[in-house]
């Protein structure tokens, strides 16, 4: 196994466990009764850990993009939304979206960084 094949496992595998954990928040942070809230968490965290799961079958390239868009996402929709109000839903998608999106970020630029070499 290349280094670049154990980066995108560890990658994938942390936005596997960001997923879940945001899915798991509106539980452990107490904000299950807030729906609006919750249901973008569920939502929003399922996503990211389905598609980081279907990035370890050979869609690493599109799972990195689509986190990245995902995360993105988890951090202004408190705002977007309106549930910037609700602290501990505001800070959960404010803590792990960024995290999603800067590993999928940083897995796009170690795979297309300008200067590698191709490959097959």
């Amino acid at each position: 196994m290349t280094r670049l094949e154990e980066w995108k496992k560890a990658v994938l595998g942390s936005q596997v466990v960001l997923g879940l954990l945001l899915a798991l928040m509106p539980w452990f942070a107490g904000f299950a009764a807030e729906t609006t809230a919750a249901w973008t968490a569920w939502v929003t965290g399922a996503v990211i850990a389905l598609v980081a799961i279907a990035g370890f079958f050979g869609y690493a390239f599109a799972a990195s993009w689509v986190n990245l868009v995902a995360g993105v996402w988890a951090f202004v929709a408190p705002w977007l939304i309106g549930f910037a109000a609700v602290a501990a839903a505001m800070w959960s998608h404010v803590v792990i979206g960024p995290l999603v999106a800067v590993a999928a970020a940083i897995e796009l630029w170690r795979e297309y960084r300008p200067g590698k070499a191709a490959h097959a």
